[in-house]
């Protein structure tokens, strides 16, 4: 591994700072989950909503910092695939592990697209299933035909997704204090199934150490990037979680396919409604485009490291990886046919937190073998055991027995489904 971290760097040349790295880290975290889920996330909270975006943003800490380190060790685009295989040196597990990475992207996809199908709806009577596939569709052809992310047009995208939420948070404002914002009608036991719920909105900061190789300082920079988009998040999300219920009461509030807009709405009359609507369109629309052609990506990655030609596959004339793209719009729609975005979201984030485990125990396993910990894991060490690892086990343990047994018994059926297709394709 010390021979990878001399080579690799020469690869790309280094030019990202820390404003950068948080900026894209910012971008990565702030999509259309917040924009979908802050009503059905109250519903479980009540007035107390902030306090599982707290607790969300905890957890998230604990394996962001564990991604930190392994992206120092592993700065290569294959990201846990490459974790698990060095740690259990199993090809197996790595590529359940993958699998489980590609499935999160096109589940998350599914959540999304239903979100923006409750937005829609406001205009168009359709089924939800149907606008979401239609979306699905339509984004998966704009990326076969080659669309080209340019930072401007992230940035700018991003901008509209942060202004909607600090449009919600100043509309909010003058309804503060008018409610008591301890309150949590279903106990602690509400504030955790929240936080599993609300998790949903936090995925994407594992994505900061994508940037590895192109970041000044990695190894300071990463994580301090990874804490600083975190926080930065965190208190758009508190704020506003604070200010729906403020507006709305939360029982009405988890109710609502639309609730950002429902609050402009309530607090503002019809005109600045249909901006928000737009604004979170937008955010679930481009949230979308990019779950789908990130989802194709880890694929075609994947496809090559283990020989699946198909997969990796890159059209001649379009320059896209065709087959990974189709096999994404494939895994994304039945997903959106569940109908209900809580489920499809509780299932993303059941999935997700078994990469968590993995990633922690990775972490843990490699100290054993010496090769861990010089990064800030080491500061928060007791007798060589990174203890910020330990926490991410332990917390994403717990978070895995917070999820209903439809959403277990779901999340299963895929991690044996591609436990078949490594049996069958690849052995």
């Amino acid at each position: 591994m010390e021979q990878k971290e001399s080579i690799q760097p020469q690869s790309l040349k280094r030019e990202i700072g820390l404003a950068g790295a948080i900026s894209y880290g910012v971008g990565v975290i702030v999509g259309a989950g917040i924009y979908a889920l802050v009503g059905r996330v109250a519903g479980y909270s009540g007035n107390a909503i902030w306090i599982s975006f707290l607790l969300g943003a905890v957890l998230a800490s604990f394996t962001g910092l564990s991604y930190a380190e392994l992206s120092r060790l592993l700065p290569t685009a294959g990201a846990e695939y490459d974790y698990i295989l060095e740690a259990s040196r199993r090809k197996f597990l790595a590529f359940i592990v993958g699998w489980l990475v590609v499935l999160t992207g096109a589940i998350s996809a599914a959540a999304v697209a239903l979100g923006f199908s409750g937005y829609l709806k406001v205009y168009l009577g359709l089924p939800d299933a149907m606008m979401a596939t239609i979306l699905v569709l339509a984004l998966s052809t704009v990326s076969f035909w080659g669309i080209k992310e340019s930072i401007w047009l992230n940035a700018a995208f991003t901008a509209i997704e942060v202004l909607g939420l600090v449009m919600v948070i100043a509309i909010g404002i003058p309804f503060m204090g008018t409610v008591n914002y301890f309150e949590y009608p279903s106990g602690f036991q509400g504030i955790i199934a929240a936080t599993a719920l609300v998790f949903f909105a936090y995925l994407g900061f594992e994505g900061i150490v994508k940037i590895g190789e192109e970041t000044k300082d990695p190894e300071r920079t990463i994580p301090r990037a990874i804490m600083a988009s975190i926080i930065i998040t965190t208190a758009l999300y508190a704020l506003v979680g604070i200010a729906a219920v403020s507006v709305i009461p939360y029982q009405q509030l988890a109710a609502s396919t639309s609730p950002i807009a429902d609050i402009a709405l309530k607090a503002q009359g019809q005109e600045l409604f249909v901006v928000l609507s737009g604004i979170s369109l937008i955010a679930t629309t481009n949230t979308v485009l990019v779950l789908l052609i990130a989802t194709s990506r880890i694929i075609y990655g994947v496809a090559k490291s283990v020989s699946i030609t198909f997969l990796s596959k890159v059209h001649p004339k379009k320059g896209t990886p065709f087959g990974a793209i189709m096999v994404t719009a494939a895994l994304t729609i039945p997903f959106t046919f569940l109908g209900d975005i809580e489920l499809v979201a509780n299932v993303t984030n059941f999935l997700t937190f078994v990469v968590f485990l993995a990633v922690n125990l990775t972490v843990l396993v490699l100290v054993q073998r010496g090769a861990c910990c010089r990064g800030p894991l080491r500061h928060f060490s007791v007798r060589r055991l990174p203890l910020i690892a330990i926490l991410g086990v332990a917390s994403s343990l717990l978070m895995l027995f917070q999820y209903s047994l439809e959403v277990v018994a779901i999340s299963f059926l895929m991690v044996g489904l591609g436990a078949i297709i490594f049996r069958v394709i690849l052995k």
